[in-house]
């Protein structure tokens, strides 16, 4: 099922739309923004994959593609790291193609992705970003969550989605 906000929609990737990632090359139906897909988004796919193969579908805590809603073209991705942990903890990343930066729709998708955590039982979530991407550490902020360590260059944030953020 697609998420919707104001400016995106996080679709769920199909084992279809992987494969035509993970060849780099789009269907008739897709629009892919220049530089979608790149190299991180190519290892979730393959991970997705992996997981689809072995364990089945991880929906609703897998891979999304980030399409922009005007012209539905691929800008990014953001992905859960598997169903949340027996305290409720569920953990993602995100990335978006370098002409989509700097917009306010990692932000928007982050939100959009605790939504989804929270409605689907998740009590927290947690995202990692390093110290010297403070593009990425914006976005965290932004999107109501609060650093909670640092180990090395990693930057750990959190939230409870006990009232996700409305960003």
């Amino acid at each position: 099922m697609d998420t919707l906000t104001d400016r995106l929609v996080l679709r769920p990737f199909t084992i279809e739309e992987a494969e035509r990632v993970l060849a780099g090359v789009p269907g008739p139906e897709d629009r892919w923004e220049g530089g979608y897909p790149f190299a991180d988004e190519l290892d979730v796919v393959r991970m997705f994959l992996r997981i689809v193969d072995e364990q089945g579908d991880p929906a609703p805590f897998g891979p999304y593609i980030i399409r922009r809603r005007d012209d539905t073209a691929a800008i990014g991705g953001i992905g859960f790291f598997g169903a949340p942990d027996s305290d409720g903890v569920v953990e993602f990343g995100y990335g978006l193609v370098p002409a989509a930066r700097g917009k306010g729709f990692a932000t928007e998708a982050v939100c959009a992705a605790l939504v989804l955590a929270s409605e689907n039982g998740a009590l927290l979530a947690r995202a990692e970003t390093t110290s010297d991407n403070p593009a990425s550490l914006r976005v965290l902020e932004k999107a109501g969550m609060c650093e909670v360590g640092r180990r090395d260059d990693t930057v750990v944030f959190e939230v409870s989605l006990s009232a996700p953020c409305s960003a």
